[in-house]
């Protein structure tokens, strides 16, 4: 465990409690330098006492910003774990959680530099500071994101089967909620296709309507199958890369077959190192 990478993890923004926490928790398990923790999905679950599909979604999102990085594989009793790494330099750059130190009291020289905040000699309270004032905090402007996101919602209802599209506005709304949930884009958008796939013969009674197709959540079903198919097909590369480590530890025939993107992974992996690359007789 390290109190470092710990109390340098907490005094800054993750974005949302779930995220905080399982940073956190991985931060706990890491040593002084990031590096070193292997804890399994299920096991951060158990101790965040988080939603699985909450949990695979956060470790998704951290590992695509950089926050993770996946440094190897490690045995366990069920297969392997992931090793991952918390990169310290992006954390670095994060907003503070702290305010930001406010100058007060009195100085030698009594002339300010801008108006005064406080109380004069004679105890008639100074202006405040203008808006324009450069040491004044000015919230950011949500403009774009709020953009953003109608882009992004709109792309997801136009996927969905046009004959079917019923109270736009509302349709709108619960999908702009459902993308703030932490749910990415293109899984929402490949629900819809999918549901669009395989309602396709459906008749008009049979099928929902997109106001309360996105309302009661049945999307949540496709988008949970989509990450399980996704982690599925991490788990084989994983498993695959395990196997043809040990082919080259044991300098197999069958190493001849291994492709230069195979041994660039490897290497990122850390399952062999650039001398069994070498004495296999393969090049990265």
């Amino acid at each position: 465990m390290s109190w470092r990478v710990a109390n340098a993890r907490a005094d800054r923004k993750f974005g949302s409690a779930a995220r905080k926490q399982i940073i956190m928790f991985l931060a706990d398990k890491a040593s002084d330098d990031g590096s070193g923790i292997w804890c399994s999905k299920g096991t951060i679950q158990r101790h965040t006492e988080l939603g699985e599909s909450t949990v695979k979604r956060t470790i998704r999102e951290f590992l695509k910003e950089g926050i993770l990085i996946e440094t190897g594989a490690r045995g366990c009793k069920n297969g392997f774990t992931v090793v991952y790494r918390i990169d310290l330099a992006k954390v670095e750059v994060l907003e503070l959680t702290a305010e930001p130190d406010i100058e007060t009291g009195a100085t030698v020289n009594p002339v300010q530099t801008g108006p005064g905040t406080g109380a004069t000699v004679t105890w008639v309270p100074g202006p405040q500071r203008p808006p324009n004032h450069p040491k004044t905090i000015q919230k950011p402007s949500t403009r774009e994101r709020v953009a953003t996101e109608d882009e992004a919602a709109e792309k997801v209802l136009a996927a969905y089967p046009p004959d079917r599209v019923r109270g736009k506005v509302e349709s709108l709304r619960q999908i702009r909620e459902a993308l703030d949930t932490g749910i990415e884009v293109e899984d929402l958008l490949q629900a819809v296709k999918a549901y669009a796939t395989e309602s396709a013969g459906f008749t008009r009674s049979k099928v929902c309507f997109s106001d309360n197709w996105f309302k009661s959540g049945r999307w949540r079903a496709y988008v949970e199958e989509i990450a399980r198919r996704r982690e599925e097909t991490k788990v084989k590369q994983a498993e695959m890369l395990v196997g043809l480590a040990g082919w080259i530890t044991d300098r197999h025939p069958l190493c001849r077959h291994i492709t230069p993107g195979q041994v660039d992974a490897l290497l990122a992996a850390k399952l062999v190192t650039q001398a069994q690359i070498q004495a296999a007789d393969l090049r990265s």
